[in-house]
């Protein structure tokens, strides 16, 4: 079922070898089912990277319903970081140890799953 389904449907029957006349057609309002299922992963997997090494951050949705938009945010830093699947961090940082969080939106509801507590050694 897809958002684009909602409209006006009606049936009808045969019996025998004849057809019924249509049914009064009845609306249909497909509506977004929530975003669920979300999780992170760090690359590498022991979230420590050394200082100046590459950290990709990644998030991934199980059951989601239209396009999806990605919010990435660091614990105690106002600033949005990222808004794709992926967060990539090309030279890591003095600064950029903390928590890092993605909400993900299908504009209906919005989930994000606990921190991912990274570190930069």
């Amino acid at each position: 079922l897809q958002l684009n389904h909602s409209g006006h449907y009606s049936c009808r029957g045969r019996v025998d070898s004849e057809m019924s006349p249509w049914a009064q057609s009845v609306p249909v309002t497909v509506t977004g089912y929530p975003v669920s299922g979300v999780s992170l992963s760090a690359q590498p997997p022991c979230r420590q990277v050394a200082l100046g090494d590459r950290l990709v951050l990644g998030s991934t949705v199980v059951v989601e319903t239209g396009p999806l938009s990605f919010s990435w945010h660091r614990e105690g830093l106002g600033a949005l970081l990222g808004t794709g699947p992926r967060l990539e961090l090309c030279h890591a940082g003095d600064n950029d140890s903390g928590q890092y969080r993605c909400q993900v939106s299908n504009g209906d509801s919005v989930a994000e799953r606990d921190p991912l507590n990274v570190t930069v050694l």
